[in-house]
């Protein structure tokens, strides 16, 4: 069974900065590549970020390009997202998944992912 638990989400402020874990089990984490994705409050979800299982290769949305930094442990099976000068528009859920092209274009399955970690911008 997949377990995802997503955490380190809060309430910043804008330009402030927070780092998002996400610890996996049920699956052999280090062959899969994983993503980011984000639900803001009354829209759509949204792919942020993804990462391939060796870590040689990210992707991010234009919207986070420059700001947030995606990596990876797989010794400690845990998906990272370092979220830097952010702003009132990153004000999301956040979730971790397996990547795939449904994640892509933002369509996530709620039983490949956790239960998220609430980031708020605001001052």
């Amino acid at each position: 069974e997949v377990q995802l638990v997503e955490s380190g989400g809060g309430l910043v402020q804008p330009g402030g900065s927070l780092r998002l874990s996400c610890a996996a089990s049920g699956f052999p984490f280090g062959s899969y590549s994983m993503a980011w994705v984000r639900q803001p409050p009354g829209k759509g979800g949204e792919w942020v970020s993804s990462i391939n299982s060796d870590s040689r290769s990210t992707w991010y949305a234009d919207s986070v390009k420059g700001r947030f930094t995606i990596s990876r442990d797989n010794a400690k099976k845990t998906l990272y997202l370092q979220l830097n000068s952010l702003k009132t528009e990153d004000t999301a859920m956040y979730y971790c998944t397996k990547d795939g092209p449904r994640v892509r274009s933002g369509s996530w399955s709620s039983d490949q992912a956790g239960q998220g970690t609430q980031v708020t911008v605001s001052s």
